[in-house]
């Protein structure tokens, strides 16, 4: 095949990065994942692709860049806790910082043309933005993790500048849905879900009434794919533009699980903000992405989802 048909995706074995590598497959792209697994899992990752156990940070995952030559970069692989780069900002600059300028290092080695990266606009524009949030307004991040997303974007715009690669970065909303983790501190739709069918409490950060912006992970993944194809570079938020508080994401989630008991309620997270919304007026404009899932049929999905997969288990 080509080079013009292969791909290579980083976090492919874990949520967003693996939802991915089944429609690039399926469109009929050669596609590699990378992904060292600490968190994804080898069965999500497309048996027609080829898979390579490496962390991004290290010299085997360099390399395999500059021999396989991928036309094309879709990063995913990130640490995705914001209170896990709260208490360990060094730990979290090593892998969203450092292991993503290994790549883009070696993508420039390998003339890699076009790389699409997924950055964060639930933790970018900070408390002070409005909501919804546009991409004009200024990013604020009140995290290390959104300070190394944002700081990636800049490194992409040099070496786009630098390489004649083209970057795409795409500021996430709270993105859920099958495949998610609920055993970390990342995903409350995720954690909550695996707590309500497990006959567990979950636990409420802060009185609940903090909003996200939730989005499925398959108008994530399109919104990759169009990513892919569109010619020039930039930066999109990709997002639903309304805001859901935490209480009611629980008590929806109770009904649709059966649950007989209310989530608890804990100390607030540090480095969480308020309240999030994205607009994504620029991304309907110039990808032509608009979500198709509303809530409540994603999380109609996601608990079916979880509940195969909780029946299959052993």
């Amino acid at each position: 095949m080509s080079r013009g048909k292969r791909l290579l995706v980083t976090g492919g074995a874990g949520f967003i990065g693996s939802h991915t590598a089944d429609r690039l497959v399926a469109a009929g792209y050669e596609v590699a994942v990378l992904d060292n697994l600490s968190t994804g899992r080898v069965e999500n990752v497309p048996p027609a692709a080829r898979f390579f156990p490496h962390d991004i940070n290290s010299r085997e995952a360099a390399e395999l860049i500059r021999s396989w030559q991928p036309r094309a970069l879709l990063h995913f692989a990130a640490q995705v806790s914001v209170s896990c780069s709260v208490r360990d900002p060094l730990g979290d600059a090593r892998e969203n910082i450092l292991g993503s300028l290994n790549l883009l290092t070696a993508a420039a080695q390998a003339g890699v043309e076009k790389v699409v990266f997924a950055s964060t606009g639930g933790a970018m524009y900070g408390d002070e933005a409005p909501a919804p949030a546009r991409e004009t307004d200024p990013a604020t991040p009140e995290s290390p993790y959104a300070i190394a997303k944002l700081a990636v974007e800049h490194y992409l715009r040099f070496f786009g500048r630098q390489h004649r690669m083209t970057p795409v970065s795409l500021r996430y909303a709270n993105v859920y849905g099958p495949r998610q983790s609920g055993q970390g501190e990342a995903g409350v739709v995720a954690i909550f879900t695996e707590k309500f069918l497990a006959g567990e409490q979950p636990v409420i950060h802060g009185d609940g009434r903090q909003t996200r912006d939730f989005l499925y992970v398959t108008d994530a993944v399109a919104a990759a794919l169009l990513a892919l194809d569109y010619p020039g570079a930039g930066v999109f938020n990709i997002g639903t533009g309304q805001e859901t508080d935490i209480l009611t994401i629980g008590r929806r989630l109770k009904e649709l699980t059966g649950a007989r008991q209310d989530a608890a309620h804990g100390p607030p997270k540090a480095g969480e903000q308020r309240r999030s919304a994205l607009d994504s007026s620029r991304a309907a404009a110039a990808l032509g992405w608009q979500p198709q899932v509303d809530l409540e049929e994603g999380l109609r999905r996601t608990v079916a989802a979880f509940r195969e997969q909780r029946a299959a288990m052993p």
